[in-house]
């Protein structure tokens, strides 16, 4: 039977159905019609967002939560441009995502036609891979490549460009006809390791990355948090990887991120055996490659990670390998479960380094007793409030600023949270995020945080919530401020304040005019039942919480901050 030549664009959009795809994000645009006209009867929801930022984020959310690289979908030019915030984002973050967008067609490029970029060269750095399908005989070809690339060693962003004259070809041509698995990596064997860690006197094992969504992915992780708790084994996690691990477990120390804590300072520094199991070993897990020495670290440096360019790029070690993470933790777990074969069968012994383990475990505890803030809402009695009402399967996204110490830090991630941040840094991600965490689990309680400049930066898409019916709970932690650059003003201008401080638009009239129930929050106590109403809303909410200014971090305010930079340029000068 010979089947009737297809337009390219239907082409592209078989071959998402194939790879299981059910839900792309983008905003419409001209310079991909075809595609929008090929999603029209396919089955696939098109989810049309307000800005293709925040469809970016969104789709970066999406692939972070399924494992399937989310798609987003822009048009040339201006499209693209607002999209690369998601992009840099996806490579952070190590996620996997494709961006599909719209170029001028085939006989104007290299003019600098209406909206023409060279997306090779604007993407290049920071995506994975960008292509050009300029053939709609290689369609699935290549959408295929970039499913492949998005999925394989560390995941991350691939951009696809379509010019638009290619999209409404016809072809011969077939689609994919299964699904784009990433190649299986053999997993190192982990026993050796797992002896090394059992006979180390400061071990530590260091978790983070992307491409934990394979099957059995999480549940492995969680096997191995208990084993390790089990032996006395101490795991820290990367910076936003919070949830990798069930914090309530005494292996667990907390997180190798921003404003790290001493106690996990002290852990990465100190470990005379450091297994790092999928860290790429940024400047925040390093707290700014001053944790390990380079390129020659003094700790027994063993790094395991899914992709060789992560491998020996800083640090040299000769204990590193390419390896499967999820089957690699299986193995590791096994090895430490074998350590018990000679005293009680499926036990592990006790480590020889479980009382330093037990000792960063109680400092882990200690972060959680703060000093009262100063004025306006304690967001220490915020977290406890959220800690004993946010569900069991609760998600919580946040974008970046301080206000995003208080989600990192004070909130213990059980086995089915999931946390949604931004490791690039990237303002207003956390209200995309939350309406993709709803579209996908409508039935969870969603939560994001969101600081009153970072809201602003993608407010936009509370339209993209309601049209969706995926409205989350929406914290607006307002202090009037960039209360992150007004720290760092304080700290090396102290005094000397510019350009930090924000005027507010009225938060309530802004949550209900999307739909949404609203609130204002001014004294701790009201808090409690305020989220309550909030996460029995069926329209989701908006709490605005009214903190001071001088509480930027959760143990010095702005003035003693200052006072200490007053104090140290007087001592200088003297």
């Amino acid at each position: 039977m010979t089947v009737p030549p297809r337009r390219a664009a239907d082409i592209l959009v078989a071959c998402l159905r194939v790879q299981g795809i059910e839900t792309v994000f983008g905003v419409p645009g001209e310079s991909y019609l075809a595609v929008l006209d090929a999603l029209h009867d396919s089955g696939i929801a098109f989810v049309p967002n307000r800005q293709e930022g925040g469809a970016a984020f969104m789709a970066e959310a999406w692939g972070k939560l399924t494992g399937q690289p989310g798609i987003c979908f822009v048009t040339r030019g201006p499209g693209a441009t607002n999209a690369a915030i998601g992009v840099h984002t996806a490579r952070q973050n190590s996620t996997p995502m494709i961006l599909f967008v719209g170029q001028v067609a085939r006989d104007m490029r290299g003019r600098e036609a209406f909206q023409e970029i060279d997306y090779r060269a604007m993407f290049g750095p920071v995506a994975k891979a960008v292509f050009e399908i300029d053939d709609p005989d290689r369609v699935a070809e290549l959408v295929g490549r970039a499913m492949a690339a998005a999925l394989s060693g560390r995941p991350g962003p691939v951009v696809v460009s379509l010019p638009e004259d290619m999209l409404t070809e016809h072809t011969d041509a077939a689609p994919l006809s299964r699904p784009v698995t990433p190649p299986f990596q053999s997993p190192k064997e982990g026993h050796a390791d797992a002896e090394a860690l059992m006979a180390a006197e400061r071990p530590l094992i260091l978790i983070g990355g992307g491409g934990w969504e394979v099957p059995g992915g999480r549940g492995v992780l969680s096997a191995l948090a208990t084993v390790a708790a089990e032996a006395g084994l101490p795991i820290a996690v990367g910076f936003r990887r919070q949830d990798l691990i069930d914090n309530t477990l005494s292996s667990y120390i907390g997180d190798a991120g921003v404003g790290m804590a001493a106690h996990v300072k002290r852990a990465i520094r100190e470990a005379d055996v450091l297994l790092a199991l999928n860290i790429r070993f940024g400047e925040t897990e390093t707290d700014g490659y001053t944790l390990l020495d380079v390129p020659q670290p003094k700790q027994r440096l063993i790094h395991v990670h899914a992709d060789a360019g992560e491998l020996l790029k800083i640090f040299q070690t000769p204990e590193a390998a390419v390896a499967d993470p999820a089957g690699y933790a299986g193995h590791l777990m096994r090895g430490i479960m074998a350590t018990g074969a000679e005293s009680t069968p499926g036990v592990p012994a006790r480590a020889r380094g479980a009382n330093w383990a037990a000792d960063l475990r109680a400092a882990f505890d200690a972060t959680f007793t703060l000093p009262a803030q100063p004025t306006g809402v304690d967001m220490g009695a915020v977290m406890q409030v959220i800690r004993e009402h946010l569900p069991a399967d609760g998600i919580i996204t946040t974008g970046a600023g301080n206000f995003a110490i208080w989600p990192a830090r004070l909130f213990l991630y059980g086995p089915e949270h999931r946390l949604l941040a931004p490791q690039s840094g990237a303002m207003g991600y956390g209200l995309p995020a939350a309406i993709a965490a709803k579209l996908r689990h409508p039935g969870r309680a969603v939560v994001c945080f969101a600081g009153d400049g970072d809201i602003q930066m993608t407010m936009q898409e509370l339209g993209t919530a309601m049209q969706a019916g995926a409205q989350p709970v929406v914290l607006v932690i307002n202090n009037g401020s960039y209360g992150t650059i007004r720290m760092h003003q304080e700290r090396h201008y102290p005094g000397r304040v510019s350009a930090t401080r924000i005027e507010n638009p009225d938060y309530l009239a802004i949550g209900r005019a999307y739909g949404m129930a609203a609130a204002r929050v001014e004294r701790t106590e009201d808090f409690a039942p305020a989220l309550q109403a909030a996460l029995a809303s069926p329209s989701g909410a908006l709490i605005e919480l009214v903190i001071s200014t001088e509480a930027l971090t959760p143990r010095e305010t702005l003035s003693e901050m200052r006072d200490k930079a007053l104090a140290r340029a007087a001592s200088g000068a003297g």
